[in-house]
């Protein structure tokens, strides 16, 4: 099969991959330096693959000149979520001259009524990448870790028996990327949004990974705080979030291993940062509700402020 990956970070680069050694063709859409360094070798290391090689990247407008949208079987959307607004525009006529599915392995609840809006519902997957931490380390040089598991269903509701998505879901799980298929993919992305709301913000805030967070008391309970905010948001959307679930999200990622959240990253590198997809669509549906979310809005406040940790230092004398 052919896959288009929108969005060559650690998430698209690790799974592009995986397709790759599999015996797929795989066209991953960059930019800047990085691009240039994936043009001729892209390099990611991961506890089970090793791949390095000379990959087909370009940029997004080359793919819009050179190819049309069909001549792909999957397109792959990896972007930061704030990115998918722009991109569907920029793409929009080429998208539309086509019938090739999207799939959106983004943070956020937001992307896939964006997809779903270009194309229309019948080509728009949602997805999550599940226990994966990726990150890119150097220009074409990309590093993951964990199990690296999709969830997949279209968006907002799955139809079990369609071929299209249970053959993409056998590629995926013959290339090594553990798959399975949601028939309430719309529930799955809200349990993903209830650890990336309880530990990504305050992770970019605090400068600490995930286990150090969840393994401090007062911490600890500020990211489950964040997350039951995040179970209450979702009944905005209809989707119901239990008690269960936010102690099994909070369990997940407190015997995951340590990982430095994208948003701390992001941070780190002086990127934007996915706060309006994140802890801004907890607080915008918790508002629509009626419901306030404390814990999240002054976690997202300080960060818009650029609140830093200070490093204390011994005074002389």
């Amino acid at each position: 099969m052919r896959f288009l990956i929108i969005g060559a970070g650690g998430i698209g680069c690790y799974y592009g991959a995986r397709l790759l050694e599999a015996g797929h063709r795989v066209t991953f859409v960059a930019r800047g330096a990085h691009l240039d360094a994936m043009q001729e070798t892209l390099t990611v290391e991961h506890e089970a693959l090793h791949f390095s090689g000379k990959v087909d990247a370009r940029a997004m407008d080359a793919v819009v000149q050179q190819t049309q949208c069909d001549d792909f079987d999957l397109i792959i959307v990896a972007l930061k979520s704030g990115a998918s607004a722009g991109w569907l525009e920029q793409c929009s006529t080429w998208l539309k001259n086509g019938r090739t599915p999207l799939l959106s392995l983004q943070n956020g609840v937001d992307n896939e009524p964006q997809i779903a809006e270009c194309v229309g519902e019948s080509r728009t997957l949602g997805g999550l990448a599940v226990r994966i931490g990726g990150h890119i380390i150097a220009p074409g040089q990309v590093e993951a870790r964990g199990p690296a598991q999709v969830v997949m269903g279209y968006w907002p509701n799955t139809r079990s028996d369609d071929a299209r998505l249970n053959r993409l879901t056998q590629v995926f799980n013959e290339a090594g990327i553990p798959t399975r298929v949601s028939a309430e993919i719309r529930y799955e992305l809200w349990k993903k949004l209830v650890i990336n709301n309880g530990v990504n913000p305050l992770s970019a805030l605090t400068g600490l990974d995930t286990r150090t967070l969840t393994a401090d008391p007062v911490l600890g309970a500020t990211v489950y705080r964040m997350m039951q905010e995040t179970a209450v948001a979702a009944k905005a959307d209809d989707v119901e979030l239990t008690a269960t679930d936010v102690d099994e999200m909070f369990e997940l990622i407190s015997t995951f291993d340590a990982i430095k959240t994208s948003m701390l990253v992001d941070r780190e590198k002086g990127r934007p940062l996915e706060l309006d997809d994140i802890s801004g669509a907890v607080i915008r549906r918790c508002e629509q509700l009626g419901q306030q979310a404390p814990w999240t809005s002054t976690v997202e406040r300080l960060l818009r402020l650029d609140i830093r940790p200070l490093q204390w230092r011994p005074q002389p004398g």
